[in-house]
């Protein structure tokens, strides 16, 4: 599709990753997806389909108010946090649970700090910080 960016994402269970890290689940254990996702500029959030969060077994702890593009507002599940890296950069958030395929959203770009490049139609590293995020604190 015209102007659309996609980008190879891969999204593992970070409670499973937590667990891995201590030793306590073996690493090939770690449930993870390889989505070839979206980047929606207008979304703020991650936002990932039922059978992805079925597939990374996380549970739903919570609902959110959300607004479509219609305007009309949903309420939507809260996931669990999911582990997103996106061209060796990693956040670790909660995800919204609707759709059929996984969406990057403004939450997950600034904490990478990758930027869309849409003459390539492609994500970059903010120039500005080459060799990895740096996030404003001011």
């Amino acid at each position: 599709m015209m102007g659309e960016v996609r980008v190879k994402a891969i999204l593992r269970n970070a409670g499973e990753e937590f667990l891995a890290r201590r030793g306590r689940l073996p690493k090939s254990d770690v449930r993870q997806y390889e989505a070839d996702a979206l980047v929606d500029t207008g979304a703020a959030s991650l936002i990932v389909p039922r059978f992805v969060v079925e597939k990374l077994g996380l549970e739903l702890v919570g609902k959110k108010r959300a607004e479509l593009v219609t305007g009309d507002i949903v309420i939507l599940g809260v996931t669990e946090p999911i582990e997103a890296h996106l061209d060796g950069r990693t956040v670790t958030l909660d995800a919204l649970m609707t759709g059929n395929e996984v969406l990057i959203g403004q939450m997950v770009l600034e904490a990478t700090d990758m930027q869309v490049d849409c003459t390539k139609r492609r994500l970059i590293p903010n120039p500005a910080h080459p060799d990895g995020p740096v996030l404003k604190l001011k």
